[in-house]
């Protein structure tokens, strides 16, 4: 049995990642729903990148991609990723690992919408992960897509969302002299309960 409290008090991991979330907004200068995104490629080498979080569900965490970039290619060959959230302001981290899965129905074109429309027409625009000859070609294809589509973009088919079920989580907060506190939730599948147990630092 985990003795937990204070921070890590709850028992479902969702509420308490999107708490921690909430009070990182308050004290993180600059994107406080950034992850380090894992994946590996078809060699088993892995590859890391920033991805910024765009919701924390019921039971699962979306973010938002080019479907033909790297990680969308290597999540469509695993099917699992992993990702760590870290807020220095806070001194504490999110780990997370799990299976994925496409978002691209309505969902994925209101979040789409959403977006600013120099983001939308710069989707439309990146071949991300592909060779660039120059940054001016980029910014000339971003015009061409702006003639083509004007000021409502719709999404486009090479862009959604992905969404991860995590089997397991791993809290962590900064301790006085590196003895820190780590609690981690883990389940065989998804549809699982969780069990709860404490890791030394």
């Amino acid at each position: 049995m985990s003795d937990r409290s204070g921070i890590f008090a709850g028992d479902d991991p969702f509420s308490i990642a999107q708490r921690w979330l909430k009070e990182a907004e308050a004290t993180e200068p600059n994107d406080p729903n950034a992850i380090a995104l894992a994946t590996v490629d078809s060699a088993g080498l892995p590859n890391v990148r920033m991805v910024l979080l765009k919701e924390i569900e019921q039971d699962a965490f979306l973010f938002y991609t080019n479907y033909e970039s790297a990680k969308a290619q290597e999540i469509a060959s695993a099917g699992q990723a992993a990702f760590v959230m870290h807020w220095k302001s806070r001194r504490r981290q999110v780990r997370v690992r799990g299976e994925v899965t496409r978002e691209d129905g309505p969902k994925a074109d209101a979040y789409f919408a959403s977006r600013g429309l120099q983001s939308r027409l710069g989707a439309w625009a990146s071949k991300q992960s592909h060779e660039l000859s120059s940054r001016g070609a980029l910014v000339a294809e971003v015009a061409r897509v702006g003639l083509k589509h004007g000021t409502n973009p719709p999404r486009p088919p090479f862009w959604g969302g992905f969404r991860l079920r995590p089997v397991e989580m791993e809290f962590w907060a900064d301790g006085n002299h590196r003895l820190h506190d780590r609690f981690r939730w883990r389940r065989n599948t998804p549809s699982d309960a969780w069990e709860v147990v404490r890791l030394s630092p």
